[in-house]
């Protein structure tokens, strides 16, 4: 009888486990599937959909949390998971800054990181930690981060109605 997936140690290579290509092949859509002609400028669907307010940041952080938990689940220690949850955080909160973050998203390929700090993890064999506890704890960070950002925006929208009102 086969081991639960949880269970199931992590391949011996990164690209050798085709749901971590899975995250790496959605990283890249979000990161940089796409270049600017005549240039080597790469950008993804990441800081296009930032420029739909609120629901573009939340939506590509939902997925962003989607692969760093898929990561954890197939060999991301605890320390890795820290790293990965920061580049997440910071991509989440510098994003949702009008216009500076729209410019930021370009830039700053928090799940592109993310999958070049799991693939060196592995290289350096040390995909067999677990960090569940940790992760739930970033999990509720994240959710209360994404929390505030929704009442903020509510605030903030309320705020310019009532502005244009008078």
């Amino acid at each position: 009888m086969p081991l639960p997936d949880r269970l199931t140690p992590p391949p011996a290579a990164f690209d050798a486990d085709p749901r971590l290509r899975h995250v790496a092949r959605i990283s890249r859509l979000l990161d940089s599937q796409f270049r600017l002609p005549g240039t080597n400028f790469r950008f993804g669907l990441d800081p296009i959909l930032g420029f739909i307010p609120v629901l573009g940041d939340l939506g590509t952080t939902a997925v962003s949390v989607s692969l760093l938990l898929t990561m954890l689940r197939h060999g991301a220690s605890g320390a890795v998971v820290v790293r990965m949850a920061l580049n997440i955080l910071l991509d989440t909160v510098v994003g949702a800054i009008p216009l500076l973050g729209n410019i930021f998203d370009f830039a700053y390929k928090s799940n592109e990181r993310n999958v070049e700090l799991l693939r060196r993890h592995y290289a350096e064999g040390r995909h067999q930690g677990s960090g569940r506890g940790l992760v739930a704890l970033l999990l509720l960070g994240f959710i209360v981060l994404l929390g505030l950002v929704g009442w903020g925006s509510a605030v903030l929208l309320r705020a310019g109605w009532q502005w244009l009102q008078q």
